[in-house]
Protein backbone atom coordinates (compact mmCIF):
# COMPACT_ATOMS: atom_id res chain seq x y z
CA UNK A 1 0.00 0.00 0.00
CA UNK A 2 1.38 3.62 -1.08
CA UNK A 3 1.75 5.96 2.23
CA UNK A 4 2.08 8.85 -0.28
CA UNK A 5 -1.26 9.76 -0.31
CA UNK A 6 -1.91 13.53 -1.52
CA UNK A 7 -5.96 13.78 -1.21
CA UNK A 8 -4.76 14.00 2.93
CA UNK A 9 -6.61 17.59 4.10
CA UNK A 10 -4.18 17.79 7.14
CA UNK A 11 -0.37 19.12 7.09
CA UNK A 12 2.57 17.26 7.19
CA UNK A 13 4.29 17.26 10.50
CA UNK A 14 6.85 19.77 9.53
CA UNK A 15 4.17 22.28 7.39
CA UNK A 16 3.13 25.45 8.63
CA UNK A 17 -0.63 25.56 9.43
CA UNK A 18 -2.01 28.72 8.04
CA UNK A 19 -0.08 31.93 6.54
CA UNK A 20 2.41 33.50 8.51
CA UNK A 21 1.61 34.72 12.13
CA UNK A 22 0.28 38.18 11.98
CA UNK A 23 3.05 41.04 13.41
CA UNK A 24 1.51 44.39 13.26
CA UNK A 25 -0.50 46.68 15.33
CA UNK A 26 -3.85 46.01 13.01
CA UNK A 27 -4.09 42.09 14.06
CA UNK A 28 -3.60 40.46 17.88
CA UNK A 29 -1.79 41.75 20.35
CA UNK A 30 1.93 43.53 19.48
CA UNK A 31 4.13 41.06 19.86
CA UNK A 32 8.14 41.49 21.62
CA UNK A 33 10.93 41.02 19.73
CA UNK A 34 13.76 38.53 20.42
CA UNK A 35 16.22 39.53 22.99
CA UNK A 36 19.00 37.96 21.28
CA UNK A 37 18.17 38.09 17.46
CA UNK A 38 15.47 41.13 16.96
CA UNK A 39 13.07 38.71 15.69
CA UNK A 40 9.21 39.00 16.46
CA UNK A 41 8.12 36.61 18.83
CA UNK A 42 5.13 34.17 19.62
CA UNK A 43 4.66 36.43 23.15
CA UNK A 44 2.77 39.71 23.73
CA UNK A 45 4.71 42.76 23.92
CA UNK A 46 3.39 42.76 27.80
CA UNK A 47 5.16 39.85 28.79
CA UNK A 48 7.55 40.21 31.45
CA UNK A 49 11.19 38.91 31.22
CA UNK A 50 13.21 38.58 27.87
CA UNK A 51 11.66 37.00 25.38
CA UNK A 52 12.83 34.82 22.34
CA UNK A 53 11.98 33.94 19.47
CA UNK A 54 11.54 29.95 19.30
CA UNK A 55 14.56 29.27 16.94
CA UNK A 56 16.88 31.19 19.88
CA UNK A 57 14.92 29.29 22.38
CA UNK A 58 15.50 26.21 21.23
CA UNK A 59 19.14 27.27 21.09
CA UNK A 60 19.07 28.34 24.64
CA UNK A 61 17.93 24.71 25.92
CA UNK A 62 20.19 23.16 24.15
CA UNK A 63 23.01 24.99 25.83
CA UNK A 64 21.70 24.94 29.12
CA UNK A 65 20.84 21.11 28.54
CA UNK A 66 24.60 20.61 27.61
CA UNK A 67 26.05 22.25 30.30
CA UNK A 68 25.99 19.74 32.76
Amino acid sequence: MDDDRTDDPTPGYCEPVGGPRPHGDDVGPPYADCVLCGEPTEHPASRPGATLCPVCEWQEAQRTACSG
